[in-house]
């Protein structure tokens, strides 16, 4: 076969363009369906042919992206994480107050509640999860790291705050203070004091 037989049959950058475009489309697809998936009917509540399904795919078209479940539930996780991130980010950017934070912060959670105990559950009993989820912990650190650097506060001291807000965010969001007839003001202040005490 002659060297200009073999030029013309090399795939063209745009047609590589185009591929590259159709498989990043395909994840995201699938992806996206995960998500709602996993936070419609949980992690143990689907598996990956519902998704494929949801996604508008075959069912063996989802082991072409992903090796198994727990895969493209971390991809979710990440897509999560970063939705979360970026909200933050715009937020502090505009200069918004510590509760218009507080808010956004635990109505996301609330907006994920199925999603995110599917992933303290995991993160219990998966290595893999486990490390996923530690982290992204420290991406969110060094994200706050980021956005307060003239605090310039250390990594515990963001860890230690991180975690209390988390924790917060998730019980506000699942309804804990109802379930003590409790009012959630006083959380919601609690996390406001939290943040303020990253911009110190």
């Amino acid at each position: 076969m002659s060297a200009n037989r073999k030029l013309k049959q090399a795939p063209q950058p745009s047609t590589r363009r185009a591929v590259r475009a159709a498989s990043a489309e395909t994840r995201a697809k699938l992806t996206a369906a995960a998500l709602k998936e996993f936070n419609q009917h949980g992690y143990f509540g689907t598996d990956t042919n519902k998704i494929a399904r949801r996604a508008g795919f075959a069912p063996q078209t989802f082991y072409r992206w992903f090796r198994d479940k727990t895969e493209i539930f971390l991809a979710v996780y990440r897509l999560w994480e970063e939705q979360e991130r970026d909200m933050l980010a715009k937020l502090i950017a505009a200069r918004a107050p510590a509760g218009d934070l507080v808010e956004a912060a635990v109505a996301h959670h609330r907006a994920y509640r199925t999603f995110r105990r599917s992933l303290r559950t995991l993160s219990y009993d998966e290595p893999e999860v486990r490390n996923a989820r530690a982290q992204s912990r420290l991406r969110q650190i060094e994200s706050i790291k980021s956005w307060i650097k003239p605090a310039r506060p250390s990594t515990a001291e963001v860890a230690t705050i991180l975690l209390q807000m988390e924790r917060l965010s998730d019980a506000l969001a699942e309804g804990e203070f109802a379930d003590l007839d409790v009012d959630e003001k006083a959380a919601k202040a609690a996390l406001a004091a939290l943040q303020l005490s990253l911009r110190r």
